[in-house]
């Protein structure tokens, strides 16, 4: 198949307003610059059919960075013009579901579209409602979010569970945006068949996000989970969802220090390991030279001891001698030595928001994307925290033995 015919065979797939359930278009070919849809930079596009008033609309929905913006096409020259110029686009990566049939297509380095199309094995039906629930990556029927005990046997999520959603979604969405990126600039390979995504989560406990990453990704890419943890239990609990599921995933019962891969991983995720836990996933990461890093710290106490006897530099006592604040001051003053250290080994990294803290006090995410840049000035800036604050991160004693 020429490189005309995959993309007239995606162009032909997404413009099937009959069997079309959803096309995504996601991700930056190396050296082009970023996708323009309805004159903004968009990092993803959804296209999708819906039935209006005026009869059947492709709908076309992109993201930029902090919001979505629709556009509706009616079927015949209007929606076909909205194709090819989102084909026009230097996408990476386009992943067509129609009711029988997955196609995706990845673009190399050179340009070249190589496609590859999979049958599925039950037919779906299409959602054409135009005013549909709020846009998910994991819709509340997910056979995961099931499986997890999330979503009832219903498809719904249960009402004490709300919370545990939108940290599975809101995860899911970061992870999506962060590998998106990571692949279009070369940091993460191209996962093939050959040679899956390999994603490690060390301490996963019942790896609910674990499972939430798989189903995501694997709709776009082959992928190869592992998860790590110190539980037997927590091991064979994740082996019966897998099974369940019919995935194929590997569940480790180990340290996160003694973990032993076979192949070195693309993705490390820490989410939520206690203390400095933390600072063991970061440091097997750095180990591994993982090329994108997803961590979220829990609880901080290492640290927070630390500076109960630590003599804090003026004029900042106040920030130590109230167990609240210092509580809270150790959290921050924790992550930002571990950037500084992250940034020192050569990533770059972004500290963001997880989930908004109304929902849970920790919710902060490091970012990390393995660049091989100068970590001098990062070195400096560390160094002169510990002088500063006379405390001995978990993370850096592990760096420098």
């Amino acid at each position: 198949m020429s490189r005309a015919d995959e993309l007239a065979t995606v162009r032909a797939a997404v413009l099937d307003a009959d069997h079309l359930v959803r096309a995504l278009a996601t991700g930056r070919r190396k050296g082009q610059p970023v996708p323009h849809v309805g004159g903004r930079d968009v990092r993803r596009v959804e296209v999708r059919a819906v039935d209006l008033k005026g009869g059947r609309h492709l709908q076309v929905t992109s993201y930029d960075a902090t919001q979505a913006h629709t556009a509706n096409h009616r079927l015949g020259e209007v929606a076909e013009a909205a194709v090819d110029a989102l084909l026009a686009e230097p996408f990476a990566n386009w992943h067509v579901d129609t009711t029988t049939a997955t196609l995706q297509l990845r673009v190399t380095k050179k340009g070249v579209p190589l496609l590859h199309t999979s049958a599925r094995v039950e037919e779906v039906e299409p959602v054409r409602g135009h005013d549909r629930p709020k846009d998910r990556l994991l819709a509340e029927d997910d056979p995961v979010l099931v499986a997890l005990g999330i979503s009832d046997a219903q498809g719904r999520v249960k009402p004490t569970r709300q919370a545990k959603y939108r940290q599975v979604e809101e995860f899911v969405r970061l992870l999506d945006a962060a590998l998106d990126d990571a692949v279009a600039q070369g940091r993460v390979r191209t996962p093939t068949a050959e040679e899956p995504l390999r994603v490690v989560d060390l301490g996963c406990g019942n790896a609910y996000l674990t499972f939430a990453a798989h189903a995501h990704l694997s709709r776009r890419w082959p992928v190869r989970m592992t998860g790590v943890d110190v539980k037997q239990q927590s091991a064979d609990h994740n082996a019966r969802v897998a099974e369940r599921l019919g995935i194929e995933a590997e569940f480790v019962v180990g340290s996160i220090a003694d973990a032993r891969l076979a192949l070195a991983p693309d993705v490390v995720l820490a989410l939520h390991a206690c203390d400095t836990a933390t600072d063991d996933a970061l440091h097997r990461a750095l180990e591994w030279q993982a090329p994108l890093v997803l961590a979220a710290p829990c609880c901080h106490h290492d640290i927070a001891a630390q500076l109960r006897t630590a003599e804090a530099p003026e004029p900042y006592a106040m920030l130590t001698r109230h167990g609240i604040l210092r509580e809270r001051f150790a959290d921050t003053l924790t992550d930002a030595l571990r950037a500084s250290l992250l940034r020192r080994e050569g990533y770059r990294v972004d500290v963001v928001e997880f989930v908004e803290s109304a929902h849970t006090p920790r919710n902060t995410l490091l970012r990390a994307v393995r660049t091989g840049a100068d970590g001098t000035a990062a070195s400096r800036e560390y160094d002169e925290l510990l002088a500063a604050w006379g405390v001995r991160p978990r993370l850096g004693e592990l760096l420098n033995r």
